[in-house]
């Protein structure tokens, strides 16, 4: 069986989840879950697969079945792009592996243009979190009705399940990077 503990830890952690949380999410007692993630006894396929759907994974991501191996690079031609048609155009720099929490993507803005409008829905999943941080120009946040103006060098935390979108106020390109971190969960 493969060694599973300290990724278990990982990623209950990872997902603010004490032992009693993941124990109530998936079916298995929190001593159980404390003995594997210490690595005292291995887990039954039957119970590493409950504990998977508490970590809202799969049996075979959650034992890094249908992973190739531990660094993955995103080539510039294989990044994920899209935008463009409203001034707005963005690239995905992280691979699109299974289990992945987070994602990370390079945004260019030209003036006057922005990533949506007031009134779309928000496109993230409850929890995530949105970090956006400003490399080149000025932007502005509209989130959930709050405008916050921000310049080179300025970065933001926001719960991105909020109707949100980001402006170009300015007359030249603005730049960022933006780190949304998918399905955490807040207490």
């Amino acid at each position: 069986m493969v060694e599973v503990g300290s990724r278990i830890r990982a990623l209950r952690e990872g997902m603010g989840y004490s032992l009693r949380d993941l124990a109530d999410r998936s079916g298995v007692s929190a001593p159980m879950l404390s003995q594997v993630e210490r690595g005292e006894t291995s887990p039954t396929l039957a119970v590493a697969a409950k504990i998977a759907a508490g970590l809202e994974l799969s049996l075979s991501q959650l034992l890094r079945l249908d992973e190739g191996g531990s660094v993955t690079v995103v080539r510039d031609d294989g990044r994920l792009r899209g935008g463009g048609a409203r001034g707005h155009a963005y690239e995905v720099v992280t691979p699109g592996l299974p289990g992945q929490r987070a994602e990370v993507s390079l945004h260019v803005l030209r003036p006057g243009a922005a990533t949506g409008g007031p009134d779309d829905p928000p496109i993230h999943e409850p929890g995530a979190r949105e970090t956006a941080v400003v490399t080149g120009g000025r932007l502005r946040l509209i989130c959930d009705g709050t405008t916050y103006d921000l310049a080179e060098g300025d970065s933001v935390t926001f719960d991105a399940d909020l109707p949100h979108h980001f402006e170009n106020p300015d007359g030249s390109e603005a730049r960022f990077f933006a780190v949304v971190a998918a399905g955490l969960r807040r207490s």
